[in-house]
């Protein structure tokens, strides 16, 4: 694959986003560029964060307001939980979230009228290792409609798809600010179902230095779950571990709150003994956290400081992908490509 390298700067404008946050906007040939980062554990877009869980009914919801209606069904976001899926576009639901994404990020954008019409240029992102082989496929699988209509809120959202960039994960998260990686980085972005590593030397992507591990923070989620039943024959209730995982905070009584703290103590040396077995070197390098995981990372590992550095915005990759396609489309409108 080859890598567009980007210079930073761009004459986009700005916005102020519903947390009061100042986030650029992007747009090409009349298309609103949209970043959806399709996680395991959370679907994000540069505004927006949820649950990657939905469950269909076939009338509307009673009890919940926070759904959508498409194509003759009703979708509750945030139900149930996904398994570990590593080809995505062979799972619908993995459409429909995109879907429901889309709606509250234009929703977060302002767009609250009871008919709302957007032309958007999608923007993805895969693994760096599956980019290659997959790439097309998820193309095709994000514009399997040209057009599609949403209801959300009392609303209807009226979507049309100028066309979709698929890039890699993690590299996207950084491409605005490649200058401030000098010497050799190494980057760290751990999810719920994965890790993605790269290298970067001077800013710039070392492709055969790039890896992608299924070590993301659900392993840490079963490590805990089954490290309390094993001791002590309690089950400890999904949301209490998500809470945990979540916010870093264990506030359990013993000896369930020490075997939760050693269970996360494990996970994360066992996140750093495979960053050594891919080269890393905290005395020669720098390393880049990011992702849900780097939170538990950062409160529960044992790292130099001076070399370890943690981005704790969930949503970077999301933002990443708006900034990268941008730029990206930019590039091809200067050089008459399509």
């Amino acid at each position: 694959m080859d890598f567009f390298i980007l210079v930073t700067g761009t004459d986009a404008g700005e916005r102020e986003d519903f947390m009061t946050e100042k986030i650029r906007e992007y747009s090409m040939n009349g298309a609103l560029i949209i970043g959806v980062d399709n996680g395991y554990g959370n679907m994000k877009t540069a505004r927006r964060c949820f649950k990657t869980a939905i469950a269909k009914y076939d009338s509307a919801p009673v009890l919940s307001r926070d759904y959508i209606e498409y194509d003759g069904g009703y979708y509750v976001i945030g139900e149930g939980r996904k398994g570990f899926v590593a080809d995505k576009q062979t799972d619908d639901d993995n459409y429909v979230l995109t879907l429901v994404a889309i709606v509250k990020e234009l929703e977060a954008r302002g767009m609250t009228d009871s008919v709302n019409r957007a032309r958007i240029h999608l923007a993805v992102g895969l693994p760096l290792k599956w980019v290659q082989a997959q790439r097309e496929d998820f193309k095709r699988y994000m514009l399997r409609n040209s057009s599609v209509e949403v209801g959300y809120k009392d609303r209807l959202y009226c979507i049309e798809f100028a066309g979709c960039t698929v890039m890699p994960q993690c590299y996207s998260a950084v491409t605005e600010n490649l200058k401030d990686f000098a010497g050799v980085t190494l980057l760290a972005d751990i999810g719920n179902g994965t890790m993605n590593l790269m290298y970067l030397n001077n800013g710039r992507p070392m492709e055969s230095k790039a890896w992608t591990e299924k070590l993301g923070v659900f392993q840490c989620f079963q490590k805990i779950h089954n490290m309390v039943q094993d001791k002590t024959g309690d089950n400890l209730m999904d949301d209490v571990i998500d809470n945990i995982l979540r916010s870093g905070k264990i506030e359990l009584p013993e000896p369930h709150a020490s075997l939760v703290e050693k269970a996360i103590c494990d996970y994360v040396e066992e996140i750093f003994q495979k960053l050594r077995d891919h080269e890393y070197n905290e005395k020669l390098m720098k390393v880049y956290f990011m992702g849900g995981g780097a939170r538990l990372v950062e409160q529960f590992g044992n790292y130099n400081p001076d070399t370890t550095i943690f981005n704790h915005d969930i949503r970077a990759n999301a933002k990443g992908y708006e900034y990268y396609c941008y730029m990206l489309l930019r590039h091809q409108s200067k050089s008459g490509r399509r």
